[in-house]
């Protein structure tokens, strides 16, 4: 996304800023938890001593101090998991809420383009992989940093000669655990990017099932999916053979019993000598072997913050994506009229890219329909879905009522203007709500109505619920036709000015079709609608009938007398004819 490349990606703790006092607490917390388990350590190392001094006397008051400060460790512990976990769902709610009031501020375009399954990984996937490292690893981070300092600093002040033993062991485990992080970075690139192919493949194999049954027998499908699962295999393979051995080696020194060794041996053989009191090595062998243990998480932790930084760059390349600019509020310019105008539009996707749309320029008068036409790619729905600016144009200007839609706010331009999309979407509702979405106060006979007008009328009522039927999930209970008819319904409901439609009637059976576009055309009378159409037998009585190629407005005019200039739409028309008088047994000579 060439908008977001240009900025720095912010770092995993960067992203904490909102909830930073909430992550400090919850870390000041945990410090204080590993410094009271110390303190335990220290209190049990002081009853062995008293009761090497005197075996009369019980040593009640360091036996207390132990216990309260391994419950005190216990509760600070759980609190700190608490506090940040709490900040967590409150960094999560701050991320998701703040993504949704900036896709809303995108052009619909780049919402498209990008997609409704990516688009949803960020919000919830990539989310929800932040809220884990916040939730997890804060207060892990402050044990790891916090239990080696005291414990050194104990270390120190009971015999400096075993300190520097302990910590000569930790030296040893960090040294061997950098040997293991080498080239982590990368092979953790991959490692993500190949767990996420897996986890691509595995969706496409479930959701093709009946088409792969249908047509390869799982073949061809199944086989990406077996690649994915190699290549995943070869990766982790390879990780394992460059860092296994190193990794399993820092584990073994950095486990408490390397520690211990070297300080039941350096502390024998000076106590041996008389250099050192059995009661402090005791106290030394208590406290010193959790030295290098506490670090063991940090390589877990590291994992974890590569992945987390693969998240937080995906969330920043949407929030840094622009948004759509709006004009200043006041003061408001509103439309004339219903007439929608292009002049000398150019259009190109990308800064970059090629143009799509070259010199386009039209009128449409209010209350004419507009058919758009042409070969495929040749721009057609570009140009309609230019008008509700899923998109700016990137020369010349569209007005709708003589207004710029750049200086109309997005609230006064959308109720100017309804769309009816090949690609239907339906909300897991009642029929009658779907058709009602955006009017709230619609009276069912209003309902009906529009349905009647949009030829939806018959199968809603023959429904087992009628009206109150649900439509089920993106409108699954729903053959297509009847989904666009719902959605054909919704549009004529919202009774705006202007009507944009799609190819509305690509799903619509032969005996509903022509019912359908006249009702249409009754209908939108004193309205302005321009249609994109393949079938063109839909647009031979529009108004106007624009002809597109390659970007470019090639004709105008009507059906007739396009006809008559035997240039694109003549052919266009030809071979929709043939098509049309295609037959079985024609197709077997």
């Amino acid at each position: 996304m060439p908008a977001s490349a240009a900025q720095p990606v912010p770092s995993a703790w960067a992203v904490m800023q909102p909830v930073q006092g909430r992550i400090r607490f919850a870390m000041a917390l945990s410090g204080l938890s590993a410094a009271a388990a110390l303190g335990a350590l220290c209190a049990l190392a002081w009853s062995v001593h008293a009761l090497l001094q005197s075996s009369v006397s019980w040593p009640w008051q360091p036996l207390l101090l132990a216990a309260g400060l391994t419950a005190l460790a216990f509760v600070l512990r759980l609190a700190a998991f608490n506090r940040s976990h709490h900040a967590a769902f409150h960094l999560e709610t701050l991320l998701r809420s703040r993504l949704s009031e900036h896709l809303a501020h995108l052009p619909l375009g780049y919402v498209q383009q990008t997609g409704s399954g990516a688009l949803a990984k960020v919000m919830m996937e990539d989310v929800k992989a932040l809220h884990v490292f916040v939730a997890d690893s804060t207060p892990l981070y402050a044990r790891a940093y916090v239990s080696p300092l005291l414990t050194f600093a104990l270390l120190l002040w009971l015999d400096w000669r075993l300190a520097l033993a302990a910590t000569a062991v930790l030296g040893l485990g960090v040294a061997v655990v950098s040997l293991a992080l080498r080239g982590s970075a990368d092979m953790m690139r991959r490692y993500n990017e190949a767990g996420e192919n897996v986890g691509k493949a595995v969706v496409e194999y479930v959701q093709a099932m009946p088409v792969v049954r249908t047509f390869d027998t799982g073949t061809a499908t199944f086989g990406r999916y077996q690649r994915a699962l190699e290549t995943y295999r070869d990766v982790v393979k390879s990780w394992y053979r460059m860092s296994g051995t190193s990794s399993r080696l820092s584990q073994i020194i950095l486990s408490p019993l390397p520690t211990l060794v070297v300080l039941v041996w350096l502390g024998a053989w000076l106590t041996s000598r008389d250099a050192l009191d059995a009661a402090t090595w005791l106290a030394v062998l208590l406290a010193g072997t959790g030295m290098a243990e506490s670090l063991l998480p940090m390589v877990s932790l590291r994992h974890l913050v590569g992945k987390t930084q693969m998240s937080i760059h995906r969330i920043h390349e949407v929030l840094a994506e622009p948004v759509l600019p709006v004009p200043a509020a006041i003061p408001t310019k509103m439309p004339r009229d219903a007439s929608v105008r292009f002049e000398q539009v150019n259009f190109r996707y990308m800064a970059d890219g090629p143009l799509v749309l070259q010199g386009v320029s039209f009128e449409a008068p209010p209350g004419s329909i507009t058919a758009l036409v042409g070969p495929s790619g040749a721009g057609k729905t570009t140009v309609a879905r230019l008008i509700p600016r899923f998109w700016d144009v990137s020369a010349g200007c569209i007005q709708i009522g003589g207004v710029d839609v750049r200086e109309l706010q997005p609230a006064a331009l959308m109720q100017q203007v309804a769309f009816v999309f090949q690609d239907t979407f339906l909300f897991a509702d009642t029929i009658a709500n779907n058709i009602r979405l955006g009017l709230a106060g619609a009276t069912m006979d209003e309902v009906i109505a529009a349905a009647r007008a949009a030829q939806a009328h018959e199968f809603i009522t023959a429904l087992p619920q009628g009206y109150d039927t649900p439509a089920g999930e993106r409108g699954v209970f729903l053959s297509g036709g009847q989904r666009q008819r719902i959605t054909i319904a919704r549009a004529i409901l919202q009774s705006r000015p202007i009507l944009v439609l799609d190819e509305a009637t690509a799903f619509a059976d032969p005996e509903n079709e022509a019912a359908l576009v006249a009702a249409l055309s009754n209908l939108m009378r004193g309205k302005t609608v321009l249609m994109v159409a393949h079938r063109l037998s839909t647009i031979r009585d529009a108004d106007q009938i624009l002809v597109f190629d390659q970007g470019r407005l090639v004709e105008r005019g009507r059906h007739e007398a396009l006809l008559a200039e035997r240039g694109v739409y003549e052919r266009l028309w030809s071979n929709y004819e043939q098509a049309q008088g295609w037959a079985l047994r024609g197709a077997q000579a």
